[in-house]
């Protein structure tokens, strides 16, 4: 709605207008009939009906002539505006609009921009901002006659300006602070800071630079790879592939030279933005040193630890051989001096006595060799209940009829790939010792059963992941206490009195179990028995028509001259071999190494067998002469004879036909039949 009102003369208040305007003869030009208004005045009247903004016509220097409805609320609680002057409607704001009248006046366009009002909204002051627009009015003769003042509320936009304003100071101001603080990090951290180039040359890095590693300002623009120790450059070639790559690298460790030339660690994080690579790394030259100085202390330990087991293995050895060689060197000496004598009545005496001394001397080598994991093996596949059951007659004579022996068997147990005569004399071992441990009365358990280990067991003697079956002995004997169970695998360690066994029976156990790839442990406590399980890894494949042979082979034949060649370092052994062999009928050729040895078989146009040691001098082993030999003749017949080997053969595969062992000690005949069994004879 337009508010009009119709003016003659307009009276001109005192103060606040320039002489030249309140002096003006405004009567000339008064609000009058429509057709007498200038055409300044008609674009100002049409632009207040049409405009949606408040806004008012000013007529004459002070009297508001015109506005529309819009322009009523920003006057907040003021009277009507109409008829009254312009400087008493906006005394409170005159000194701030003032000078804006007084230049419209003079014929000037002019506004102010955000001025802050009250203004009552819905019975509410509030304060709110406005932009006035003063634009003057001319009457017919061009003259200024008044002035239109259009209003635009802007306080939307200052309020916005002001949310941006504090909000762009707060964001300085967290700028700043993390500025700051990235600098008091850069500058007060323990770890070393680089910023390197695409090119890998050092662009800055921060004062623990200089703590750390001594560096300098000249060292920047230097190529950081020439500072990486030369062991470790593949490494740091691999960290900034990855970088290149867009990844971030955590963890890597290397070394970085120290300005006086040693190195210390570093263990690296970086990460790479705009081809800037930033690293930071930690100095753990200290923690590597001690790391190192633990290792090295137990290393220490358990070489010294070794060292007192071998004392005590030694000594052990050393206490038994000399009882079994003495009773074989006195018995001899007896022999040789009934022989001087011409006394030849109660030979057989001591000569038995050799031979038992010679025997125990045989089992205590293969418990050793057991032990230390190096005895031969045959392992062939075997279900382990069929082993067990074959093996109740001896246990059962072994332990005695006073003791109760309970069999408890897996319904279905896996099959397992071992050396059947091993597993035999470790089942007897330990139920001897159960039997021991029970003082001859008790009861004794032997139970099969499959185990499956996903994890897998760690430490030296560990487990891979897999399938397993058990063998376990379990009595209800005096048991031991921990102290006891931690030493029971130790070689020569016994509880029972002196002379009452070498206490290597465990030892050979354990040491069988862990070199046919499984592992053997106790479970005892004082009291409650003793409970020991061996267990074995799984084999997969069928199983041959029988597992064990206890069927004696047939007395073999006497030969008829087949030619057999002998290899042996040992001359003694040799000698003996030959002769036992001649004396079965074989034509016996013989060489002390395998250069002669092989020589010795491209000379002879036929050969029926080639016996070797596998351990011989020179460089060439047994096997590589066999596999020579074989290359030339396919079918020949080998039998090998060792008494020490470090899997060559029974960590492979088993044997190929026509190829047997014989472990030493061996008797003689032992050999014999074995040749007369390679040769069908």
């Amino acid at each position: 709605m337009l508010q009009v009102i119709h003016l003659g003369a307009a009276p001109v208040q005192q103060g606040g207008m320039s002489a030249a305007v309140r002096n003006h003869d405004w009567s000339r030009t008064p609000l009058g009939p429509m057709h007498l208004w200038s055409a300044s005045l008609r674009i100002a009247v049409d632009m207040l009906m049409a405009s949606k903004f408040p806004g008012c016509l000013v007529w004459g220097p002070e009297l508001v002539s015109i506005h529309n409805d819009a322009f009523v609320p920003i006057l907040g609680g003021k009277p009507a505006p109409l008829g009254r002057s312009f400087d008493d409607i906006w005394s409170d704001v005159w000194d701030g609009v003032g000078d804006l009248v007084f230049r419209v006046m003079n014929g000037e366009a002019v506004f102010q921009e955000n001025l802050a009002l009250i203004t009552n909204r819905n019975g509410v002051d509030e304060q709110v901002y406005f932009t006035f627009c003063y634009s003057p009015i001319r009457d017919e003769f061009g003259n200024v006659a008044g002035f239109l003042d259009t209003v635009f509320e802007t306080t939307a936009s200052v309020e916005s300006e002001r949310q941006w304003r504090d909000l762009a100071t707060t964001f300085e101001h967290q700028v700043h602070e993390r500025t700051a603080d990235r600098n008091r990090f850069w500058e007060l951290s323990s770890d070393v800071m680089l910023m390197v180039e695409a090119d890998l040359r050092l662009r800055a890095f921060n004062p623990a630079c200089q703590q750390v590693l001594g560096w300098g300002e000249d060292m920047l623009g230097l190529d950081v790879m020439q500072f990486v120790h030369p062991d470790d450059k593949g490494i740091a070639d691999l960290a900034v592939e990855a970088l290149e790559s867009g990844q971030d690298i955590q963890g890597i460790e290397n070394r970085l030279r120290h300005v006086d030339g040693h190195y210390r660690w570093f263990s690296w994080a970086a990460t790479s933005n705009d081809g800037v690579i930033t690293a930071v790394g930690r100095d753990i030259t200290l923690a590597r040193e001690r790391e190192a100085a633990l290792r090295q202390a137990e290393e220490v330990l358990r070489h010294s630890q070794k060292m007192e087991a071998v004392g005590q293995l030694t000594g052990g050895m050393a206490h038994d051989f000399n009882n079994l060689l003495t009773g074989i060197s006195g018995s001899l000496e007896i022999l040789e001096r009934r022989l001087a004598k011409g006394q030849f009545d109660n030979l057989g005496k001591y000569i038995d006595a050799a031979r038992a001394a010679s025997a125990r001397a045989a089992t205590l080598t293969h418990r050793m060799l057991a032990f230390a994991r190096r005895q031969p093996l045959a392992p062939t596949p075997a279900n382990p209940n069929d082993l067990l059951r074959a093996v109740e007659p001896l246990i059962r004579q072994a332990i005695g009829p006073e003791i109760d022996l309970k069999l408890q068997y897996d319904p279905q147990p896996w099959p397992v790939l071992v050396d059947v005569g091993q597993l035999e004399n470790a089942l007897i071992n330990l139920c001897l010792n159960a039997r021991d441990a029970m003082q001859g009365s008790g009861c004794l358990t032997l139970c099969t059963g499959n185990e499956r280990f996903a994890p897998g067991l760690h430490g030296p003697d560990g487990l891979s992941a897999g399938d397993y079956c058990f063998l376990r002995v379990e009595d209800n004997g005096c048991g031991m206490d921990d102290a006891v169970a931690a030493r029971a695998f130790d070689p020569f360690f016994s509880t029972k009195p002196p002379g009452q066994g070498t206490g290597m029976g465990l030892s050979m156990v354990y040491g069988f179990a862990c070199q046919s790839g499984g592992r053997a442990w106790i479970e005892s406590k004082c009291g409650h028995g003793t409970r020991v399980s061996l267990l074995l890894p799984r084999f997969v494949g069928e199983l041959p028509g029988t597992v064990a042979g206890d069927s004696q082979p047939p007395p073999a034949q006497r030969a008829g001259g087949e030619r057999v060649l002998l290899i042996d370092d040992e001359p003694t052994l040799r000698m003996l071999m030959k002769e036992a062999l001649e004396d079965q009928g074989f034509e016996v050729f013989e060489a002390a190494d395998a250069l002669s040895g092989l020589a010795l078989f491209r000379s002879l146009e036929h050969l029926d067998l080639l016996v070797t040691d596998i351990g011989l001098p020179g460089g060439i082993s047994g096997r590589q002469v066999a596999s020579a030999v074989r290359q030339r003749r396919p079918q020949m017949k080998i039998l090998f004879i060792t008494g020490y080997t470090e899997g060559s053969i029974s960590n492979g595969p088993l044997l190929e036909a026509g190829i047997e062992l014989l472990t030493k000690p061996f008797t003689l005949d032992a050999l014999t039949d074995k040749v007369g069994q390679l040769l069908q004879l």
